[in-house]
């Protein structure tokens, strides 16, 4: 066939590589227009070839020059006829159902792997496990392999049908022309060998005579095989008879028949009540008669008898709980009429049942709770939680001798400190602050946790924990003298170092943490416009609270799919707030906000929204951080075995994630 009778599909377009799934989709309009010779300038592009059903009953042909990418006509069918220009890469040919390929050169791993019809002719070598798992319907003709040079390592690896033909032509080892460990877990199929193949598996193959009809057969094989490769001279030197070898699969019989297989019975009988007694290891337990146990066991015989064994496994609601409160138990109490108890079990697990349980929290213990299974509403945890506005703390344990000092009165901070205050031990939290509860009291939003929930909480943990200290700068020295005048310490820091961007005009900009500061104490007028860097949980109570404060043009920015989700995402979309991704800024000035697109977004305001980082200087060089966090074991210990580090200092995470820390 002429080549300027094929029609040219280049694999580039403007100086760019076409994706495979792209160059598939031109191949095939190709198909269903009725062209049916087509030449593929490929570019490492994958599968080319497959699936060319459109074209029957008519050939499909398709010449590959260039570099071919991996399995070259994977899932071939019938009336396609590939020809690939050079070397093929892995996998030509896999789970091949009808399509004849050839390669005028070698080609890598996994050829034919798969197959169940077509054939493939290979011009040079294959790498590995070679027509491998291949099958058989005998409804079709078998899939075939020839191969001009030899095979790789594995090859024929639990081939269950098709004929593979190996030449043997240069090939670097003549001995091991079908490589290391062949036809491992053949159960069907033959393969005709030219030289030797040793180590292959005789516990799954045999080498069987070469008759007249199978010779007949390879000979007018060969042929056509050297006809497509271009190479016909080579077929006097490769008909010779006696040069090669056929194996084929042993049926179960042959497999079982070893001269060493012994029975069941015999093994019981000869090995095991011999050194064990009669019966075996419970021999003198056995009461009953030996024999066989029918498939349906009744009576005495029954081994498993179901037994509702509750709180065997963790519930899932409680298994999705960062702080570990034991979700199923609080309603066990009350279906049992015992609702205050079930309302106290959430102080002894957390110090904000109402402010984190009862409205901060995304409560991923709903989320997994097992009436979503039956779109059932899942119960609602909250009303547990906010019922615990105005319960007291449960008694502390008699007093130890143990000192621990807390760095940072945040959620994390306050968690830790009220459970070791349970436990009986002396605290000590050292806030930088003026007042304890971190975020939650100088940032969120009151649109999200109600002041006189918060307040009473916070009353409750003072009047808890008796030694708290506000406005404790600490550095390195203090840190020291901290750690020296007690047992241990617990870093609750938090991270309250807001991330930045490396543009031009950032100081034009306010961080989040900041606006919010503001916006909850009513210091800052935002203007109209409000443009937020970073659309996540945090980005979306900045736009509730400029939306408060009179923002009526809210846009959200991120580089990828905003990471908000839940009630505050909720709660920014009511306020008309937009989120657009992906969307890169490039700086920002005295308009608002230009992207690298060139558009600008004007904002009276923008705000950084993307993320804080702890600020750990204070730990000095003997505590190990790892990327900026202070790196801790499961128990939450640091390098320095009398320092403890949780919540954000640890790793980003939800406010319910560093008091299950705690």
């Amino acid at each position: 066939m002429k080549r300027s009778d094929y029609i040219f599909v280049a694999g580039k377009r403007d100086e760019k590589r076409i994706s495979s799934r792209v160059l598939e989709e031109i191949i095939q309009q190709h198909a269903k227009k009725g062209n049916r010779k087509l030449e593929i300038q490929a570019f490492g592009q994958h599968g080319i070839g497959g699936r060319l059903w459109e074209s029957a009953p008519d050939t499909m042909e398709i010449r590959i020059i260039g570099h071919s990418g991996q399995r070259t006509g994977s899932l071939g069918t019938p009336y396609t006829r590939i020809e690939i220009m050079g070397p093929a890469s892995d996998d030509i040919g896999w789970l091949n159902a009808g399509a004849e390929i050839i390669v005028h050169g070698s080609a890598s791993n996994g050829a034919m792997n798969g197959a169940a019809q077509g054939k493939v002719f290979v011009g040079g070598c294959i790498g590995a496990r070679g027509m491998t798992m291949t099958k058989r319907n005998p409804r079709f003709e078998p899939p075939e392999l020839w191969v001009l040079g030899a095979a790789g390592d594995y090859f024929g690896e639990f081939m269950a049908g098709g004929i593979a033909v190996v030449c043997g032509v240069n090939a670097a080892n003549p001995d091991q022309l079908l490589g290391y460990r062949p036809l491992v877990g053949m159960v069907g199929g033959k393969v005709f060998v030219r030289g030797e193949a040793q180590s292959y598996s005789d516990k799954d193959a045999k080498e069987v005579d070469l008759d007249d009809k199978e010779w007949e057969w390879l000979t007018l094989g060969l042929k056509d095989f050297l006809k497509k490769i271009k190479q016909p001279d080579l077929f006097k030197e490769l008909a010779v008879r006696k040069a090669w070898r056929l194996f084929e699969a042993k049926n179960p019989q042959e497999k079982a028949d070893g001269p060493d297989r012994k029975s069941m019975s015999w093994f019981r009988e000869q090995v095991w009540d011999m050194e064990l007694g009669r019966g075996g290891l419970i021999g003198d337990l056995q009461e009953t008669q030996k024999g066989t146990v029918p498939v349906i066991t009744k009576g005495e015989y029954r081994r498993y008898v179901p037994v509702w064994e509750q709180g065997k496994y963790i519930s899932p609601c409680q298994a999705s709980c960062p702080t570990g409160i034991p979700v199923q138990q609080r309603w066990a109490m009350v279906r049992a009429d015992n609702i205050d108890e079930a309302i106290s079990m959430g102080l002894e697990y957390s110090p904000f049942p109402a402010t984190v349980c009862g409205h901060l929290c995304p409560s991923p213990c709903m989320a997994s709770c097992t009436r979503n299974m039956s779109y059932m509403a899942p119960i609602n945890v909250r009303l547990l939680g906010q019922a615990a506005q105005n319960i007291k703390p449960p008694k502390p344990a008699q007093e130890t001798q143990k000192k621990v000092a807390v760095i940072g009165g945040g959620p994390g901070g306050i968690s830790a400190a009220w459970q070791l205050t349970m436990k009986g031990h002396t605290v000590t939290i050292f806030e930088a602050g003026k007042t304890i509860g971190g975020k939650i009291s100088a940032v969120i939003p009151e649109s999200r946790i109600p002041a006189d929930t918060l307040n009473a909480e916070l009353d409750r943990i003072k009047s808890y924990i008796k030694d708290i200290r506000l406005g404790e700068k600490i550095d390195a020295e203090k840190f020291n003298e901290i750690k020296n005048s007690h047992d241990y310490v617990v870093v609750a820091a938090g991270a309250k170092k807001p991330r930045s961007l490396p543009i031009k005009g950032v100081e034009r900009a306010l961080f989040a943490n900041d606006f919010l500061e503001q916006a909850k104490a009513d210091k800052i007028k935002p203007g109209k416009k409000i443009v937020v860097i970073g659309a996540g949980n945090v980005g979306c109570d900045v736009a509730t609270e400029a939306h408060r404060l009179g923002a009526v043009d809210i846009t959200l920015i991120d580089v990828q799919k905003p990471a908000a989700f839940g009630k505050e995402r909720e709660d920014a979309e009511k306020c008309g707030a937009q989120f657009r991704w992906p969307l890169f800024t490039k700086e920002i000035n005295a308009k608002g906000v230009e992207l690298q697109s060139g558009e600008i977004l004007p904002a009276d305001t923008v705000v950084i929204s993307i993320g804080d980082v702890p600020d750990l200087s204070f730990l000095g060089e003997g505590i190990e951080l790892t990327r900026g966090f202070v790196k801790v074991d499961e128990t939450g210990r640091s390098s320095d075995e009398k320092v403890f580090a949780i919540g954000d200092a640890v790793g980003p995470g939800l406010i319910t994630d560093a008091i299950g820390a705690g």
